[in-house]
């Protein structure tokens, strides 16, 4: 288990954070968190404002793919895949890879990108629906944290279990390290349900027996 950003190739962009608390509500977050139209596609008050494929994951999946050394052939689960598109940029960099998808949002895998959306499922993160040692590498980028404390390190331990002996994980959380960094986060979250600081991460980690890594999304 380690800290690890393999996300640094992600573009990010500029997050209108004051904006954002302006007009962030507890309703608005009850809109968001049914992951629906309005999260994936409707106004950016609720979400993303229009999630749409632009092969961003593409440096992404060549960074995991040489940090985890992993195989052409090897067995990928994307824990909360939205409409696929992570997944998407696997299959075109190792076409006899084995993909596999889930998110809660009925919505994103009826809209998912044609090409992977055979390879997704509705679930829960908590409750996967796979079979013990299934998958050489297991992402679950920020997602996991949309989850209550409980199902959280339920979602972690189900990580664990699908995960082949020698297999790898990772996954990203909201996470600060210090109090400005904790108040730009209250003032930009929308969906998650755990979140703490960096070091509290680690101790429940270390409680549940995740032995992937991680990193942090941080405001």
């Amino acid at each position: 288990m380690g800290e690890v950003n393999l996300l640094d190739m992600y573009p990010v962009a500029d997050r209108p954070i004051e904006e954002r608390a302006k007009t962030l509500t507890e309703e608005v977050r009850a809109v968001a968190r049914e992951y629906g139209r309005e999260f994936f596609d409707g106004d950016r008050l609720y979400g993303y404002g229009g999630y749409r494929y632009d092969g961003r994951w593409q440096k992404v999946v060549a960074r995991l793919r040489e940090h985890y050394g992993l195989d052409d052939d090897a067995a990928v689960l994307d824990i909360g895949c939205a409409k696929g598109f992570l997944l998407y940029d696997f299959r075109q960099a190792m076409p006899g890879a084995t993909l596999a998808g889930v998110d809660v949002s009925e919505y994103a895998i009826e809209h998912a990108i044609d090409d992977v959306k055979p390879y997704l499922q509705v679930a829960s993160a908590d409750v996967l629906p796979y079979a013990d040692d299934s998958f050489d590498l297991v992402l679950s980028i920020s997602t996991i944290h949309n989850l209550p404390r409980e199902a959280c390190k339920q979602a972690l331990r189900e990580i664990e279990r699908v995960k082949k002996p020698g297999g790898h994980a990772f996954v990203t959380v909201d996470a600060w390290r210090n109090d400005v960094e904790r108040d730009r986060l209250m003032k930009w979250m929308l969906t998650a349900y755990t979140f703490m600081h960096v070091d509290e991460w680690v101790e429940l980690f270390e409680e549940v027996g995740y032995t992937g890594d991680y990193y942090w999304f941080i405001a």
